[in-house]
């Protein structure tokens, strides 16, 4: 088809901005060109970074494959853009044979101009912000499993480790026993004896003049040990058992940061291991700085981290400490000759029990021919046959040190008190030898080191979280230990830092009463926990009930000091404050139930507070008292409307006044001064929220405080009827005063009366003294 031909105005105005034109086709060359250079500025660098991002690469490109060219890719270019070209868009993005200068050039030419180019650039864009959001959901969902993954293979590794340290002690078992079976033949047969002694088998003893000079070497090799580390002469005495069998430098490494802390040198003896620090300006010179036996100790291997290698790490429960050697080969010989020299340990120990748990035969005495020796003989053998009972040879007994350890390092603080109470079931009835003696101390140690992991559950540092059941645990062991006093004052601690913690964490509302709504509950459900929690566990200690009482009395102090920080010192109204000891009062009515009333001690703590309260509120109602009274013109009240007139005498019903109506008039007025009625209003409203507070220890102060304030009250109506000279203002002046006398004194002597629960006799004694008297009518003085 041809196109059509321009109009005039058109041609006109080509002919103007260019004297001569191009033809037809050149222009629209131009034009796509120009689209194509605009498209790959803007659409290029975007579309192949959208093609990067994309995680799958399913199949070829759609315009690539498409039949006809131009045509095919012009059909999914069209797609593309159309309602369904997002997944269209996306699947050709992610196709394996993209090529974003291609697209680019296709798209240039299918566009009728830049709105699609914008268009089509949002979408790429949009897609690509949806790939890299897919993306950051992909990678931190494997990295939640690589931290999963991570924590498996530390628990294989630690599995892994516990095996090897098995298989490492079963080898020293079968080691020990192969041992004492050929002891045991050299002992039944000397002659084959003599032939072992002959080769070069290792399990054969020394000589005795080997063994002699070997002795003398080793006690040499101690003593000058004992003359290079300084301080350690008092803790490590000589003793004909003890010698060195592997010493050397070593680099200490802290356990958290891994940062290196001191050079030091360690000397293994058979029986301990001495941790010696250098001294700066001797050299070859050291000073003590600790020693750990055999028995508690345990050595692992530090896997090499870089920059972590040739290290060791060395569990004294409850502390650990690492090290580095010079190399793999020293750290190798450091870990076996470790392991060597505390199965040796462990074997003679062994040895040494059972030798002492032999029956030895008693030597004969010479004979005597005194009568009275022969008793004390039989006490003395009927002594030693006892002696000789106690049987330490058995394989728990044995194991019972490593069996506490492993109870303690796995928390089974159950089996730890359990295994305890076995063994002092078992030597309860059993004198105390020497054996019996070094297996208590044994014992005892590892007791200390229970007792020490259960203060620390107990201590405040640990979480306060899961209330006071969590604590039941460690209380109940340290009881079953003997030390109920020392579990009843760690859990009295530890409570006392969970309330304490709880206060703090409450939000402080712009309401006060809601704020001590909270606070109350907090606090009293946290008490009344905490006291069913200690009736639980000390059930059967009642001398700890008294360190509770204690307890609670501080506690209720903490809680007295936050209330009344938020509720006095704030200068709350007295009504809030009423409120506010009233909630208090009822939740402290909940402790009733248990058996525990500390109403009292609130009242003794909250007095101070709450007697500054009813003084500055007094002071409040006599200065407005005094401001009416200088202002007053003895008028009748003129309420306006009947509405008004019907609130003020559903006010004055409510202050106990029940027979206001025949103080009012007609047409809204009322037959009583605006001063009066004032102070008639806030007078019974003080005393209804002093009666909320109210409690014997306050007594006289609530009495005093109604007192002045109707002593101001009744002075100026006196003083009014003495100074007024008017005889009709006279009269009103009298009315007022009959309303305070018979109405008003009466109602508030009788509401006292009810919430206190007796009468006042200074309220009687101010009413019947208050009553008009005759005096000199030219006299101004008040005589009340």
């Amino acid at each position: 088809m041809r196109a059509a031909p321009p109009s005039p105005a058109h041609a006109r105005g080509a002919a103007m901005r260019d004297p001569a034109p191009p033809a037809a086709g050149s222009l629209r060359l131009r034009m796509r060109g120009r689209r194509a250079m605009l498209a790959q500025a803007a659409y290029g660098p975007l579309c192949a970074g959208a093609a990067a991002v994309s995680a799958a690469a399913a199949a070829a490109a759609a315009a690539g494959r498409a039949p006809g060219g131009a045509a095919g890719g012009g059909a999914a270019m069209a797609l593309s853009l159309g309602e369904g070209g997002g997944s269209r868009l996306r699947r050709q993005l992610e196709s394996g044979g993209f090529a974003a200068g291609e697209y680019v050039k296709q798209l240039s030419q299918q566009s009728d101009g830049d709105r699609d180019l914008q268009e089509h650039r949002q979408r790429i864009q949009a897609l690509s912000e949806e790939t890299a959001q897919s993306l950051k959901r992909n990678v931190y969902q494997n990295y939640r499993q690589f931290i999963e993954t991570a924590r498996e293979i530390s628990y294989l590794e630690s599995e892994m480790y516990q095996l090897s340290h098995i298989l490492t002690e079963q080898k020293g078992i079968m080691e020990a026993v192969t041992q004492a079976l050929l002891l045991q033949a050299d002992r039944d047969d000397p002659a084959l004896g003599a032939r072992r002694a002959a080769s070069t088998d290792p399990f054969l003893p020394l000589s005795a003049k080997e063994a002699a000079a070997s002795e003398e070497g080793r006690q040499r090799t101690l003593t000058t040990l004992l003359e290079k580390v300084e301080g350690c002469r008092d803790l490590l005495p000589e003793s004909p058992g003890k010698y060195l069998v592997y010493n050397g430098d070593l680099v200490e490494y802290d356990a958290d940061h891994m940062a290196q802390i001191q050079r030091v040198h360690a000397f293994l003896m058979n029986d301990c291991l001495l941790v010696a620090t250098a001294l700066p300006n001797r050299r070859g010179a050291y000073r003590y700085d600790a020693l750990y036996p055999l028995d508690g100790l345990a050595v692992v291997n530090v896997k090499d981290n870089p920059p972590m290698k040739d290290m060791f790490k060395l569990l004294m429960f409850p502390e650990s400490r690492i090290f580095q050697a010079e190399n793999a080969k020293i750290k190798k010989e450091w870990l076996e000759v470790l392991e060597e020299t505390k199965r040796n340990r462990a074997l003679s120990e062994k040895r040494r029990l059972e030798q002492e748990a032999l029956p030895r035969p008693a030597p004969t005495p010479p004979e005597s021919t005194n009568p009275f020796e022969e008793e004390e003989e039989e006490e003395e053998e009927e002594h030693s046959e006892e002696e000789e009972v106690v049987d330490l040879s058995l394989e728990w007994i044995q194991e019972l040190p490593e069996d506490l350890d492993v109870c303690i390092a796995q928390r089974d603080f159950e089996g730890a008190v359990d295994l305890l109470d076995k063994l002092n079931e078992y030597l309860g009835d059993k004198p105390v030898s020497q054996p019996v003696k070094e297996l208590r101390a044994k014992v005892d140690e590892r007791v200390r080191q229970l007792t020490d992991v259960l203060v620390f559950e107990l201590s405040p540092d640990r979480s306060l979280r899961g209330g006071p059941r969590a604590t039941r645990r460690a209380v109940s062991q340290l009881i079953r230990l003997g030390q109920s006093t020392k579990a009843c004052e760690l859990f009295l601690k530890n409570r006392a830092a969970a309330v304490q913690t709880a206060i703090r964490q409450l939000r402080i509302e712009g309401a006060t009463l809601l704020y001590i709504h909270k606070l109350c509950h907090v606090f009293f459900t946290s008490l009344l926990e905490t006291a069913r929690e200690f009736e639980t566990d000390f059930a059967g200690n009642n001398g700890c009930y008294s360190a509770f009482v204690v307890w609670a009395r501080s506690s209720m102090r903490m809680f007295v000091d936050a209330f009344s920080k938020q509720v006095f010192d704030s200068k709350e109204s007295l009504s809030t404050a009423a409120e506010c000891v009233k909630v208090a009062k009822e939740h402290c009515k909940q402790l009733s139930e248990i058996g525990l009333d500390l109403t009292f001690i609130i009242h003794a703590l909250l007095v101070k507070d709450i007697k500054g309260a009813l003084q500055s509120y007094k002071d409040i109602i006599i200065e407005a008292t005094k401001h009416r009274n200088s202002e007053e013109m003895w008028r009748r009240m003129n309420l306006m409307t009947p509405e008004a007139l019907g609130k003020l005498r559903e006010e004055m019903r409510s202050c106990g006044v029940g027979n206001f109506d025949q103080y009012t008039g007609d047409d809204c007025w009322v037959n009583l001064s605006y001063t009066v009625v004032a102070f008639t209003k806030q007078t019974m409203a003080f005393l209804e929220e002093a009666l909320k507070l109210y409690f014997p220890e306050l007594h006289m102060v609530l009495l005093e405080s109604l007192v002045e304030i109707i002593l101001v009250a009744v002075q100026h109506v006196d003083y009014s009827l003495r100074c007024e000279q008017d005889p009709e203002k006279k009269a009103f002046i009298r009315q007022n005063a009959s309303f305070l006398y018979e109405t008003v004194l009466p109602v508030v002597e009788k509401r006292f009366e009810e919430g206190v629960g007796k009468p006042a006799k200074q309220l009687q004694d101010l009413r019947n003294a208050s009553r008009l008297m005759r005096v000199n009518p030219e006299s101004t003085t008040s005589v009340v």
